[in-house]
């Protein structure tokens, strides 16, 4: 079918969300490299200066020289969503994907998180996820063939214990992500998802645990998780770019990924007793270090 046909990128606008660091700066590149557009949105000044220079090579402007935009934007302000849709539509002509990675993470059991806590981690990873796909939807549709990624997790396919907040947002992006797809079936955009898993990204490190936890536990518990990924940001980002200009509506990233699909589907109220085994130490928020 004609809706299907990849993506020619060369000339046309990407816009990437959580674009200053790990796999958002790497499918920048990649795009980039491609002769995409890029309209980059963070909330992360700097990184988006330093992404931005990186994709115009010496002697070009900041982020500028070959079209590509910077956007310090919180995508859970509705306001500044809305406004940067007016800007990207101002400077770029031909918005044909979005791939959004924006997204930040959270340690703790039920016990330990406050509903401030969760609420937190829903509006960064859900709203700001449905936010941005709402506010650009109308310059993707005026385009003959676009595409939208959305970067949900293996923990939007198996909810692990002590990462409560964060599975319910991926569960949630996933749900989004898959009625979206249904909705604009008959149109000439086209949704996807990604799973990654195990991306040395360093996501888990830098991002929020309960307040109840010793931060000493919370960066032991961080740090043993980290130490599980194995996957180069840039591969990831490799099977993300491909994922988007081949509009593939499901994709997994890494071998992690491939097998927890596999267990969750085989057994959907049994995965969890393989997967506690090596992940216990990540998710032990409560022992006391020392």
């Amino acid at each position: 079918m004609a809706k299907t046909r990849p993506l020619d990128v060369r000339g046309r606008t990407t816009v990437i969300t959580g674009a200053a660091a790990g796999m958002g700066a790497e499918v920048a590149r990649q795009l980039a490299a491609r002769g995409a557009r890029i309209a980059l949105v963070d909330r992360n000044a700097e990184g988006l200066a330093a992404v931005a220079a990186s994709l115009d090579g010496p002697g070009h402007g900041h982020g500028h020289g070959h079209g590509h935009t910077t956007h310090v934007v919180d995508l859970t302000d509705d306001d500044a969503v809305a406004e940067l849709a007016t800007e990207v539509a101002a400077s770029h002509p031909h918005v044909q994907g979005l791939v959004t990675c924006a997204g930040s993470s959270m340690l703790g059991s039920i016990d330990q998180l406050t509903m401030a806590e969760m609420r937190w981690l829903m509006d960064v990873n859900l709203w700001g996820t449905v936010n941005i796909t709402q506010a650009l939807l109308p310059a993707l549709r005026r385009e003959p063939a676009a595409h939208i990624t959305h970067l949900v997790s293996i923990y939007g396919l198996a909810a692990p214990a002590g990462r409560i907040p964060y599975a319910m947002s991926k569960f949630a992006v996933r749900g989004f992500t898959e009625s979206l797809r249904h909705e604009l079936e008959r149109s000439t955009v086209t949704v996807g998802a990604v799973y990654p898993a195990g991306v040395k990204t360093g996501i888990i490190l830098h991002g929020r645990y309960a307040a109840a936890i010793d931060p000493a536990v919370a960066q032991r518990a961080a740090a043993a998780q980290a130490a599980m990924y194995h996957t180069d940001p840039a591969d990831a980002a490799a099977r993300i770019v491909e994922a988007t200009v081949r509009r593939r509506p499901r994709t997994m990233v890494g071998r992690e990924a491939r097998l927890v699909d596999v267990l969750a589907r085989v057994a959907p109220t049994r995965y969890w007793a393989p997967m506690r085994r090596p992940l216990r130490e990540a998710i032990d928020t409560t022992t006391p270090v020392g």
